[in-house]
């Protein structure tokens, strides 16, 4: 017997999504979730999970600072990250999350503020926008000399401000660059500036195919859908600069508000020709910053983060410690 709820369905996206015509969102992928590591993990890393406001949290990672120059006082890098799904799916307190951002930490000897940031369709875009450029300004209000009971220890004792970074997979690249192009125009608390974003396998379209993207039947892929999905009624569609960087009423990518930029493809990624594009667009500009890219052969979309243990995976997390460390 069919059920109430299944014959009013108003719009799903699967095999992650349902909602119903009562406004229910039925989740039908939910993220198995890692508890945050209070004691000291084999890769010496400690994590916490916070609360930025009311809308927003976030897990905090800090590496083993046995490994400092203590004579030094010297503090640590600063990646405010922002997970991937679509927009719609994953947080940033999942098992693959939480595996990936440990090893970055531990990796980079970087304190990471890993955000996480609401989802639609109860949240449709652009409220994700809005959370990570407020989680980021949150960051970035730390930098006062000037402290009370609601600044995070943490941030304040170890984290440097003139080290600052922003990154994402996927939808989360997607956000990295709005941040940054935001950064451009917005000051952020206490005048920090950031330093540098790295954008692996970054979520961008647009209906007019890029290198190998097929030509026809553009509007059944299932990234056209999620973002159909998650912004409804968005203004020209997959053309809107929040998704197609390089239309002619996006931003100029020389506004880029950051001195270093990565772009991280993978060959067999759907959106691999979009980000190799982008890193073009980018170098075309005249943005003024150091950029580079990173390829890795023979692996699919956000292989790392689904496959950590891979040697492709290591040499990846490899390359964005080293981009983090100054390398």
């Amino acid at each position: 017997m069919v059920s109430k709820h299944e014959e009013v369905v108003a719009s799903e996206l699967l095999p992650f999504l349902r909602v119903h015509k009562d406004g229910t969102v039925e989740r039908l992928y939910n993220p198995l979730l890692a508890p945050p590591s209070t004691a000291e993990t084999k890769s010496g890393v400690w994590s916490k999970d916070i609360i930025i406001s009311p809308e927003v949290s976030a897990r905090l990672y800090l590496p083993d600072l046995s490994t400092l120059d203590q004579t030094t006082n010297k503090k640590l890098p600063i990646l405010v990250y922002f997970h991937g799904g679509g927009f719609c799916i994953e947080s940033a307190f999942s098992t693959l999350c939480h595996q990936y951002i440990n090893t970055i930490a531990s990796q980079a000897n970087a304190l990471v503020v890993s955000v996480d940031y609401r989802l639609a369709p109860e949240h449709p875009l652009p409220v994700a926008y809005d959370d990570s450029w407020n989680a980021l300004q949150w960051v970035a209000s730390h930098s006062s000399k000037t402290h009370n009971e609601k600044n995070e220890p943490w941030i304040i004792q170890h984290g440097d401000f003139k080290r600052l970074y922003i990154g994402g997979d996927s939808a989360g690249a997607n956000i990295s660059h709005h941040i940054a192009l935001r950064a451009s125009e917005e000051k952020l608390h206490g005048g920090v500036k950031i330093l540098g974003a790295f954008l692996s396998h970054p979520y961008f379209l647009g209906s007019k195919p890029v290198g190998a993207e097929p030509v026809a039947n553009r509007e059944m892929s299932l990234l056209y859908k999620t973002w159909m999905f998650v912004y409804p009624g968005c203004p020209d569609g997959i053309d809107n600069p929040c998704i197609n960087p390089f239309v002619k009423t996006a931003p100029s990518l020389a506004s880029l508000g950051c001195r270093r930029l990565i772009i991280c493809v993978a060959s067999k990624d759907e959106l691999r020709d979009r980000g190799v594009y982008y890193y073009e667009a980018v170098k075309e500009s005249g943005w003024e910053g150091e950029l580079s890219i990173f390829e890795v052969e023979g692996e699919g979309h956000s292989f790392h983060i689904f496959n950590h243990e891979t040697q492709n995976a290591k040499d990846m997390f490899t390359r964005l410690a080293e981009f983090l460390r100054g390398c």
